[in-house]
C-alpha cells in the first residue's frame, strides 16, 4: 500500500494524522499572532494523500461577491442573534470574561483582527473541511451520514472551546458550528462558512472592544 493510500485510510497512519491535525488547531505566538497550524497540516495531508482540495470543501463559487456577501451577513446576524437571544436563554452571562483583555485594547486590536480571520480559515478547514471529508469517507455520502457528521463535529467543536470559554463557550460554539456544518453538508463548499466564521468572530471582537456586550445581551431580554 502506498503512503498516500495509508494517509487516506483508517489504519495507524490515517488515524494518527487525524489526531495530530485536530489537536494542532490555531497556535498563538506572542501577543495573539495566530498561526493556523491545523489548517496548514490539512493542506499538507491533502498533498501527501493526493486528496483534491475540492473534497475538503475548497470549491470555487459561481459568484465570489455573492458568496462573500452571504457569508458576511450570515456571520454578523448569527453573532447578534446568539448574543442577544440564544445565549441569554441558555443562562450565559452577558460578558465573556475570557476576552475582556481586548476591551478598549488598541495595542492588541490588529493582532486580534488577524486572529479572528485566521480562526475563520483555520477552524473551518479542520472541523468542517477535513473532518467532513474523513468521516464522509468512513460513513458514506447519505443524508443520514451527513446529518450525523454535522452533529458530531459540532459537538466536538463545542467541547474544544471549554478550556478557554467554559460551558457558555461550548454551547455557543456547538450551535454555531451546527449552522456552518449544515451549510457544508448542503453545499459541499467551505467558502461561505469561512467568511461567516470570520465575520462572526470580528463582530464578537467589535462588541467586546467597544464594551457593548451587556447592551447587546439585553436587547431582547431586559
Amino acid at each position: 500500500m502506498s503512503w498516500a493510500a495509508e494517509l487516506r485510510g483508517f489504519g495507524v497512519a490515517g488515524i494518527l494524522a487525524i489526531v495530530i491535525i485536530v489537536l494542532s488547531g490555531t497556535v498563538l505566538v506572542g501577543d495573539m499572532i495566530a498561526v493556523p497550524v491545523g489548517a496548514a497540516l490539512v493542506l499538507v495531508w491533502a498533498k501527501l494523500s493526493q486528496t483534491p482540495w475540492r473534497e475538503l470543501g475548497f470549491v470555487r463559487p459561481r459568484r465570489w461577491l455573492g458568496s462573500l456577501a452571504v457569508g458576511i451577513l450570515l456571520g454578523v446576524a448569527l453573532k447578534l442573534v446568539m448574543k442577544a437571544i440564544v445565549m441569554p436563554l441558555l443562562g450565559a452571562p452577558p460578558v465573556n470574561q475570557a476576552f475582556q483583555f481586548l476591551a478598549g485594547n488598541r495595542a492588541l486590536l490588529p493582532a486580534a483582527v488577524w486572529a479572528m480571520l485566521m480562526a475563520g480559515f483555520g477552524e473551518e478547514t479542520v472541523w468542517r473541511g477535513f473532518l467532513f471529508e474523513r468521516l464522509g469517507t468512513l460513513l458514506g455520502p447519505g443524508a443520514g451520514a451527513k446529518a450525523f457528521i454535522a452533529v458530531l463535529t459540532s459537538v466536538l467543536f463545542g467541547l474544544a472551546h471549554y478550556e478557554v470559554q467554559g460551558v457558555a463557550g461550548v454551547e455557543q460554539a456547538a450551535l454555531v458550528g451546527l449552522v456552518f456544518a449544515a451549510v457544508v453538508a448542503r453545499t459541499g463548499s467551505l467558502i461561505v462558512p469561512i467568511v461567516a466564521h470570520a465575520a462572526f468572530d470580528l463582530t464578537a471582537l467589535a462588541i467586546i472592544y467597544w464594551r457593548l456586550e451587556t447592551a447587546v445581551a439585553h436587547l431582547a431580554f431586559k
